[in-house]
């Protein structure tokens, strides 16, 4: 094969194992979230996304604001508002007017919350364990670095503009 056709050839293929490696990444985290989603609704009656709301809580134990809540989890106000209300009426958080404007408000966790989200956090910890059992302790450690290596690949391709 000349210098040309194989520079084409190995271009193809790094181009096929690339979008392979995509769908690889894609299909595991698809099936770890749907486990996710079907064991927190079978076990305890609650979404993904409520624990999503309440892990964002946890680390903040002063509180959030509705709007960083939104930014952080990447979701619109309405979605946050809606998962916040549902939280309140079970007693899981408390929002109160933010001190520096009356028009935002600050949600923190409740004790109850704490205790709550205390219990989900160890289950979820645990199916994940589960999940990742079969997989070697130096396996995990190198996927660990080489998707730290294609997260700042990732981070370096700049947007194109529209």
């Amino acid at each position: 094969m000349s210098g040309r056709l194989r520079e084409k050839h190995d271009g193809a293929l790094a181009a096929r194992t690339d979008v392979r490696v995509w769908l690889r990444l894609l299909s595991c985290s698809t099936i770890i979230e749907k486990r996710l989603r079907r064991r927190f609704v079978a076990q305890y009656d609650t979404t993904l996304p409520r624990f999503d709301v309440m892990a964002t809580l946890e680390r903040h134990p002063h509180g959030v604001t509705m709007g960083e809540l939104s930014r952080t989890l990447l979701v619109s106000n309405g979605n946050v508002t809606a998962l916040v209300r549902q939280l309140e009426s079970d007693g899981f958080a408390v929002s109160r007017p933010a001190p520096e404007d009356k028009r935002s408000s600050i949600v923190a966790l409740t004790d109850r919350g704490r205790a709550h989200f205390a219990e989900l956090a160890d289950a979820h910890h645990a199916w994940i364990k589960r999940m990742f059992a079969g997989m070697p302790r130096d396996d995990k450690t190198a996927l660990y670095r080489l998707l730290a290596t294609l997260k700042a690949s990732i981070a370096a391709d700049e947007e194109e503009p529209e």
